[in-house]
């Protein structure tokens, strides 16, 4: 193994800017599962029994993939963000502050996970680039996932 490569096999340098781009995503992910989180504890009306199951379904999901996420960048050789003002200066979505309207927290939903998706066409394109099929496989299963949530909260709106 050459010290220019990763225990992995892959070059450090190549490697290092992936696991820059997992941690935004890792941030992002933070970020979206507190907003979920927090829909789920706070939404109201009509639609609460619907969405507060569908809101657990999404963060439990998000905490699973953060840690997938964060044990990636690891196996990698790099170092996961894991301070909350981190997350907060990283991530490209906002968090979202006591809102309990259906519609707005679908939307914001939406949102985030338009965000994501976003984030892991970049990262996918990197890793493919790079020849890192590990994670390649694990971000494309993602934005599949997600793609069809999008569908699916986009036609909860309408």
């Amino acid at each position: 193994m050459s010290t220019a490569t990763t225990n992995i096999g892959l070059e450090k340098k190549t490697s290092k800017e992936l696991a820059e781009k997992l941690n935004i995503l890792l941030a992002t992910y933070q970020l979206f599962y507190m907003n979920v989180r927090g829909f789920h504890w706070n939404i109201r009306g009509d639609k609460f029994f619907t969405l507060h199951v569908k809101f657990e379904e999404l963060y439990t999901d998000s905490l699973t993939k953060i840690d997938e996420i964060a044990e990636r960048i690891l196996t990698l050789g790099f170092t996961p963000t894991h301070a909350f003002s981190d997350y907060i200066e990283q991530s490209v979505i906002a968090e979202v502050k006591n809102e309990s309207k259906d519609v707005a927290c679908v939307q914001h939903v939406l949102s985030g996970l338009q965000s994501l998706i976003e984030i892991e066409r970049e990262v996918s394109a990197l890793s493919d680039e790079v020849g890192d099929d590990g994670t390649n496989d694990l971000i494309t299963t993602y934005i599949r996932e997600q793609e069809k949530i999008v569908w699916m909260y986009n036609a909860y709106l309408r």
